[in-house]
């Protein structure tokens, strides 16, 4: 730090122009930093808008493969893929996610067949968008979430989306062990080069309530998520829970949700220098959405703040529904 001062350092000097503030930014968002998430829906030629997420649809498969080459011109990495399934396929095991012809698997097919490998599939491994009770695992007669009984079939559904094209596989539910478990699974199925993000620092948020809306589990919830989510005032917790999951086989991990968390982001970063993305999460969305709408905030000077906060925290993506947007932003 230096020791000059007031006349010697003006710091408004470099933010006098627009040239000057763009050679002196410390921190810079591109579309590549964008990961898109994506609701499937059946049907085709489907476009189901989500009432609590303005500007957010469901897709039929076709409609998502054509997102897909939409993110693919905006240059956009990755899409991450969630579906809405419907509600005489769920079940109590959650059964539908591990058939290979799932809304998941027809829809990562459909993606690959429309952009080759000019775009990364991200697919969500938890099984709440299929089981009648909207919780993320197995339940045993109490309700209580069972940890190992869980992994063992989010094993399944993780080498059923590998088998069917993903890139990135994506475990959300929290289970202890999973990272490994999956990790092995892949590797013994012939699928050394997919990698996994997990969602390592998962928080027990209420910002959630639109996502589950989207994916049609919030309805079903019985309880609660909180004796596997995080509890929203640990900090030293999430750490661990990152440490375990980049010693089981992570790639990279994730913190969700984004903003309220960016100490978590920040930290996990200084600690372990890999790869860390945030979710911008659809209660976030949906409140910049809402602010924009009742004139508290430009909506462009909104979103893209609250996204370079992501990458100033030391993120390298963000999962964020206002990524075509940002993308266009960006690319002028």
């Amino acid at each position: 730090m230096t020791d000059a001062a007031y006349p010697a350092t003006r710091l408004r000097r470099t933010r006098a122009h627009a040239w000057s503030r763009a050679m002196h930014r410390e921190t810079v968002l591109t579309s590549a930093d964008l990961i898109w998430p994506l609701f499937v829906t059946s049907g085709s030629g489907v476009e189901e808008p989500v009432a609590s997420l303005p500007g957010v649809s469901r897709w039929s498969v076709d409609g998502i493969a054509r997102r897909a080459k939409e993110a693919v011109e905006l240059g956009i990495p990755c899409i991450a893929l969630f579906p809405h399934t419907p509600a005489d396929k769920r079940s109590q095991g959650g059964d539908e996610a591990f058939n290979p012809d799932n809304l998941m698997c027809r829809a990562i097919k459909a993606v690959r067949d429309a952009c080759g490998t000019d775009i990364g599939i991200l697919t969500d491994v938890a099984l709440d968008p299929y089981t009648s009770h909207g919780q993320d695992g197995l339940v045993d007669a109490q309700g209580y979430v069972l940890n190992d009984e869980t992994v063992s079939v989010l094993v399944d559904q993780a080498v059923n989306q590998a088998n069917a094209g993903a890139d990135i596989i994506a475990p959300s539910d929290m289970m202890d062990g999973r990272v490994k478990a999956i990790r092995m699974a892949l590797e013994m199925d012939g699928h050394p080069n997919v990698q996994i993000m997990a969602y390592a620092a998962k928080y027990a948020s209420a910002f959630y309530g639109p996502f589950r809306d989207a994916v049609g589990s919030g309805g079903l919830l019985k309880g609660d998520k909180k004796s596997y989510q995080m509890d929203p005032a640990n900090g030293d917790e999430a750490l661990r829970e990152i440490a375990l999951d980049i010693a089981e086989g992570a790639d990279s991990v994730m913190v969700k949700p984004g903003l309220a968390y960016l100490d978590v982001i920040w930290r996990a970063k200084e600690r372990f220098g890999v790869p860390v993305f945030a979710y911008q999460v659809s209660g976030e969305y949906a409140l910049i959405e809402a602010g924009a709408a009742a004139g508290v905030g430009d909506r462009e000077g909104l979103l893209m703040e609250k996204l370079i906060a992501f990458k100033r925290a030391g993120c390298s993506g963000i999962l964020t529904y206002h990524a075509p947007v940002a993308a266009r932003l960006l690319n002028g």
